[in-house]
């Protein structure tokens, strides 16, 4: 199916919705406001690419205004509800929550369609120079954890050097900057790494048989220490870099696309026995690697003017294919099947379970 075709059937096929909508909502359907994005930081320079792109490619329509928020916020946007004051994408670097999809369907957006474009990793790297590193999810826990088990006890976490976590590790002092809260990146750090590491190390059945349940428990797992050894940093990656370049003995945690922009300064850890690369992130092979996604307002398709051709757009070969814009800043494309998978299902109309 050609592009021209996929927008056309898209069009069509959001023309009673649109019909329907008109009836209750004649300013929102009237709009020529640009099309609204809102969620994950680390979206949001891919969909800034795409909608800086689609301004020139598609003059007749508003270009599109994509703002952060995070992933949290882009959904609780999304969610409001249906029409000109809501945004029409929630940009997202993991899939919707239950309990998020219930705000939405709570507020009449009933109709949601997922669209995932392509693959994100996250690396440990610490400056070029410094020896290498060979992490686990459990040795990164026990490393930042704020409690972990010590002779069948649950106990302040005193490790002050990587070799004291375990003897194959550098002989330096522990020293971690990770991404804080207000990142996509610390949610993709804390199940990825910490959940996976309390699991492995015996922490996380230690905190159950002390008499924390379960969901408890997981929280505490997500805890990281407090004493200096790891630093939250609430700005982008070039912080994480400069803290590294001021102190050399440092690891910090990166995007894989800004990990591969910096080689020249930055040493990648292994993760599991696995290098991160393009390659291993898309396949899955890499442990610490994730989907990046966008959910559309299926109401807002053919009512929103170039809501449709935007999402084609965004899906093409020229976007986000191996060649395009998206795959030269850093995403990690999705295969071939996958690519086409996404096409069609968004083309078909294919929305998510209630």
């Amino acid at each position: 199916m050609t592009e021209t075709t996929s927008v056309l059937t898209q069009s069509l096929a959001g023309l009673a919705l649109g019909a329907a909508f008109a009836l209750s909502s004649p300013a929102f359907a009237q709009t020529a406001e640009p099309i609204q994005a809102a969620g994950s930081s680390t979206v949001l320079p891919y969909a800034q690419i795409v909608s800086e792109n689609f301004g020139e490619v598609y003059p007749d329509f508003p270009t599109p205004v994509v703002e952060s928020g995070g992933t949290s916020g882009g959904f609780r946007q999304f969610c409001q509800g249906v029409g000109s004051a809501t945004v029409d994408i929630a940009n997202a670097s993991r899939p919707i929550s239950a309990s998020e999809k219930k705000a939405c369907m709570d507020a009449g957006v009933n109709e949601i369609q997922e669209v995932r474009f392509g693959y994100d990793g996250i690396v440990f790297a610490s400056a070029a120079q410094g020896p290498d590193f060979a992490l686990t999810p459990e040795f990164v826990f026990k490393a930042m954890a704020a409690k972990v088990v010590k002779d069948g006890k649950v106990v302040d976490n005193t490790a002050a050097n990587w070799n004291e976590i375990d003897a194959s590790l550098p002989s330096q002092p522990i020293a971690a900057f990770i991404p804080a809260e207000n990142h996509g990146t610390r949610e993709v750090f804390e199940e990825k790494l910490l959940a996976a590491g309390c699991e492995a190390s015996g922490t996380l059945e230690a905190y159950k048989a002390s008499g924390m349940d379960e969901k408890a428990a997981k929280e505490q797992c997500h805890q990281v220490r407090n004493d200096g050894k790891a630093t939250d940093i609430s700005g982008d990656y070039t912080e994480t870099l400069a803290r590294i370049a001021a102190n050399p003995q440092g690891v910090g945690v990166f995007g894989l696309a800004f990990y591969e922009q910096n080689q020249d300064k930055l040493k990648v850890a292994t993760v599991s026995g696995v290098t991160p690369s393009v390659e291993t992130v898309a396949s899955g092979e890499y442990p610490v690697s994730r989907p990046l996604f966008f959910y559309v307002k299926k109401a807002h398709l053919g009512v929103v003017p170039g809501l449709s051709e935007f999402v084609d757009f965004f899906l093409s070969e020229q976007m986000a294919g191996p060649d395009g814009p998206l795959a030269q800043y850093g995403l990690v494309p999705a295969p071939d099947a996958q690519r086409e998978e996404a096409r069609q299902k968004f083309t078909a109309g294919t929305t998510i379970e209630g």
